[in-house]
This record gives C-alpha cells, structure tokens and sequence, in this order.
C-alpha cells in the first residue's frame, strides 16, 4: 500500500467529492487516543508494599484530561486498572506525549 501526504484543503476536497456521489461518506474519521507519560506510586497508605509499588510508563485515552481535574482523572483510571482505591496511587509526574 502507498501512502500520499495530502494538504488539509487537498483532504478536503477529497471527501467532498466522495460524499458528493450521493451515496453517503465512503470515509470515516475516528478519534487518536491521546497519549501521557505517567510516574507514580501505588499503596500509598496502609495497603503499601516493601517493592514493586512505582510505576511509570504511557496511558492511552480516548479524551484529553481536563485541566483542572487532569491528577484526579488520571488517579482513578490508575485505580480502576491496579483494583485499587484512587487515594491509594499517589502521582509523581505526567505529562501529554505530542
């Protein structure tokens, strides 16, 4: 398969024509996860461990992290994936990944 960089305007066009058939779209456009480096700990309160309880690596979402509630977020997404209760993971570091 080859692939071809289109400009904006040149992929616009492209899909109007295809659309203009009458056939309906014969394209379609899904969301990119949005990616984020993570760096945290978990246990943090009575249940922690003596190793194994610092993580990092990269989370995948289907939405951006809002900004205001982005630790919080990130906190129980964590949680729900390590069946832990969102107070204990505690998060040193993240950041959006272009």
């Amino acid at each position: 398969m080859n692939y071809v960089a289109l400009s904006f305007t040149e992929i616009r066009g492209s899909v109007e024509h295809l659309t203009d058939a009458g056939h309906g779209p014969l394209l379609t456009f899904c969301p990119v996860a949005t990616k984020y480096y993570t760096h945290f700990v978990t246990g943090t309160g009575k249940a922690r461990r003596a190793s194994g309880n610092e993580w990092s690596g990269v989370v995948e979402l289907r939405q951006p992290l809002t900004q205001g509630r982005a630790n919080r977020e990130l906190r129980s997404l964590l949680a729900q994936s390590f069946e832990l209760d969102s107070d204990e993971i505690r998060i040193l570091h993240w950041a959006r990944l272009h």
